[in-house]
């Protein structure tokens, strides 16, 4: 099945970025969330993205021109699905709220369209369940900010086809990512390690073994990653990362991922990183 039109449901970060990708990658997009500032506000990060990027030299005025021509936004669902071969949910990581958004979309979706979650961690198995079609069902798990980060994590659940499968890949590579293909498991691969990581930096800021910056410098220069865990946690959003670590601590049962005090804390505390300014760094807003 060939993509034209991609409805991404949800304008905050991480949908603003994809719809900006997808519209740069020569789709036709509508960006839909329930509230008008909801979307005027992703829409104003998707076009500041592309104004640094045409600052920078790495977009041109008229390839941003025809990204924007390409977009439109709103709040309506029907007009957002209409006609739209791929869905797009990038909704807060919540399964009963992505469930009711794949249920109510799946009211207006053409029959062929496929269902595709930004989730980092939950069950394609049972978001799928919410639409009536799980072969067409499929995680595509980008990473912010998604006009930079060349990864795209597709998650495959057990009943995706295999020419859901195959779109997926297709949609991946023609946005220029690096896709790589993994079996519906709690945390897929990237976040099932990648949250390990950062719960153990916590748990050692924690007991005072190192400031956070230390931590991070050790992770950078030692090991070679771009961003150091406790960094990223707070790009992330603490409250996202609890999240994710209480389903994983749920459903794989390991003490490993049990949330350290530390992070419930400073969630409690509305310390939840760069988008509240504080969390184990101080952020400009």
């Amino acid at each position: 099945m060939s993509v034209r039109k991609i409805a991404v449901l949800g304008a905050g970060t991480m949908g603003a970025g994809i719809a900006l990708v997808a519209a740069r990658s020569g789709y036709d997009v509508h960006l839909r969330d329930v509230s008008d500032d909801l979307v005027a506000r992703g829409r104003r990060t998707l076009e500041a993205n592309l104004a640094k990027g045409v600052e920078l030299g790495k977009v041109t005025p008229e390839e941003r021109d025809g990204a924007l021509a390409r977009l439109s936004a709103g709040t309506e669902l029907k007009t957002a699905v209409d006609g739209a071969q791929l869905i797009i949910e990038a909704v807060p990581e919540d399964l009963g709220l992505k469930q009711d958004v794949f249920a109510q979309a799946a009211e207006f979706a053409p029959r062929e369209a496929i269902f595709a979650s930004n989730t980092s961690s939950l069950s394609i198995a049972k978001l799928g369940g919410g639409t009536d079609r799980p072969d067409r069902t499929v995680g595509m798990h980008f990473f912010n900010p998604v006009h930079v980060m060349k990864l795209l994590e597709v998650v495959v659940g057990p009943e995706t086809s295999a020419a859901t499968l195959a779109a997926a890949r297709e949609v991946g590579e023609r946005m220029a990512k690096d896709v790589i293909v993994v079996r519906d498991s709690p945390g897929f691969a990237t976040s099932r390690l990648g949250v390990l990581l950062g719960l153990e930096a916590i748990r050692m800021v924690e007991e005072g073994v190192a400031a956070p910056a230390d931590i991070d410098t050790a992770m950078t220069l030692g090991y070679g990653h771009p961003m150091g865990p406790l960094r990223l946690t707070d790009l992330v959003g603490l409250d996202v990362r609890l999240k994710i670590a209480e389903y994983l601590h749920t459903t794989l049962g390991r003490g490993a991922f049990r949330p350290p005090d530390l992070l419930r804390r400073m969630v409690h505390e509305g310390k939840l990183g760069k988008k509240s300014g504080q969390g184990f760094y101080r952020w400009e807003k």
